[in-house]
């Protein structure tokens, strides 16, 4: 039996099946319900994939080889789960929420990222023992600073995620195929178990408290106590795919973490039509956001040209977004036609918009609740931080607003920037 998914698409059937077919798990359709159908026939053969699929071709086969391979796995525990009620892989153990994210910076870059996490309220509360990094906190929101990296970047270089049974969620990963990474481990050390996702980024799976606590593995600084600009927690982290990657590192997310894909939105931007798609646990409180293109980049744009973000978590979003004003926080300016936009659309309360207009406050709602974001400039070309709020049962990511932020980056970048006589405008 031949199996493909696919996005749910109003389209020609034909064009359908030659260009937009996937592995399982990557799109829309309920598989394990249809194998069931096929199995209660009396079939035993072999199951066998067919996947037509315009960036599948381009790709490396021992890659596609493997994502191949981890769709099958992962359609027959689905399977085995709904209508056989065995266990066929580890089950991922409950996600309680990001431990922390990690910023790989070196070079001019470190400054500016220190210098945004204090102006955002945090203390650099510790130091790593055996190794150049360092640890940020203000609530239960925590970020890890590695100055190991390339001189001049800054990029998310890994992810932490909160799990009932770190051990459990390392054999899942493996099991399903995730290359599971090397690390330099020294004496009395946590053993953190980290595994690479499609785009490279580091997923570790952590606990944090207790007698194995990772944060034991840092020194404390002495540092006075984080400011308290509201902020509570991480509430998702945005990681930029590359064009081949989105697909696989939906499947990745969902199947080695257990995470549900929700929220898929398509918008035009200033670099061309852009995707996001967020990934979850049913509770929300681990989020991963997925960005990328429809199209393959040229050497005329960056070849991921939406930059990374950690988004942090705040009960009120003006009291936040007026105290880091206060501490110099470096704010994005978000162009006042937006919010004579937002009020012909939306017409929020006057006093509301005029101090979302003040703080640069980005705004979206849907039938369950609403959402404030307010973001920061760029630092260094690929990542910014985010502040959120979430108010009733909001469950997207502000997707909405993402041109208008990624405009307000690119106008600033471009103001800030010196340019070369006759270069070309990214």
């Amino acid at each position: 039996m031949q199996l493909a998914d696919a996005p749910r698409l109003d389209m020609d059937v034909l064009q359908w099946s030659r260009h937009h077919r996937l592995f399982p798990g990557q799109g829309d359709f309920d598989l394990p319900a249809f194998l069931d159908q096929v199995l209660r026939t009396g079939y035993a053969g072999p199951l066998s994939l067919e996947v037509f699929n315009d960036v599948f071709r381009q790709a490396d086969p021992a890659r596609t080889a493997v994502d191949a391979l981890r769709s099958l796995l992962d359609l027959r525990e689905r399977h085995a789960r709904r209508f056989g009620a065995t266990d066929l892989l580890p089950r991922a153990p409950q996600l309680s929420g990001h431990a922390f994210a990690e910023l790989a910076v070196a070079g001019d870059v470190l400054g500016q990222v220190e210098g945004a996490l204090d102006a955002l309220g945090f203390a650099r509360t510790g130091r790593h023992r055996s190794k150049p990094v360092q640890l940020w906190e203000q609530g239960t929101a925590r970020v890890v600073v590695n100055a190991a990296a390339a001189a001049g970047v800054a990029e998310i270089g890994a992810i932490a995620v909160e799990s009932a049974d770190p051990s459990r969620s390392r054999e899942r990963a493996e099991a399903l195929l995730a290359p599971v990474l090397p690390r330099d481990r020294g004496i009395a050390e946590a053993d953190l178990a980290a595994v690479a996702a499609p785009d490279g980024t580091q997923v570790f799976f952590c606990r944090t408290g207790g007698g194995d606590s990772w944060l034991a593995d840092f020194e404390p600084t002495g540092a006075v106590g984080p400011a308290d600009t509201g902020l509570t927690h991480i509430d998702h982290v945005t990681l930029a795919q590359p064009f081949d990657a989105f697909d696989e590192a939906t499947l990745f997310y969902r199947s080695v973490l257990g995470l549900d894909p929700r929220d898929d939105i398509e918008y035009v931007a200033p670099y061309g039509v852009m995707r996001n798609r967020a990934v979850a646990d049913p509770d929300g409180r681990t989020r991963i956001t997925l960005t990328g293109t429809l199209l393959r980049r040229g050497d005329w744009a960056p070849a991921v040209p939406d930059p990374q973000h950690v988004a942090f978590a705040t009960r009120d979003i003006v009291a936040t977004a007026r105290a880091l004003r206060a501490r110099g926080a470096p704010l994005l300016k978000i162009p006042d036609n937006y919010y004579d936009d937002l009020d012909a659309r939306l017409a929020p309360p006057p006093q509301l918009l005029d101090s979302m207009r003040e703080h640069g406050i980005l705004y979206d709602s849907d039938e369950a609740g609403e959402f404030f974001q307010v973001c920061t400039e760029l630092i260094g070309s690929r990542v910014f931080f985010e502040v959120v709020q979430r108010v009733g049962g909001y469950r997207g990511v502000g997707a909405v607003s993402a041109p208008v932020r990624m405009a307000a980056h690119r106008r600033h970048r471009l103001a800030t920037r010196p340019r070369a006589s006759g270069a070309r405008e990214e």
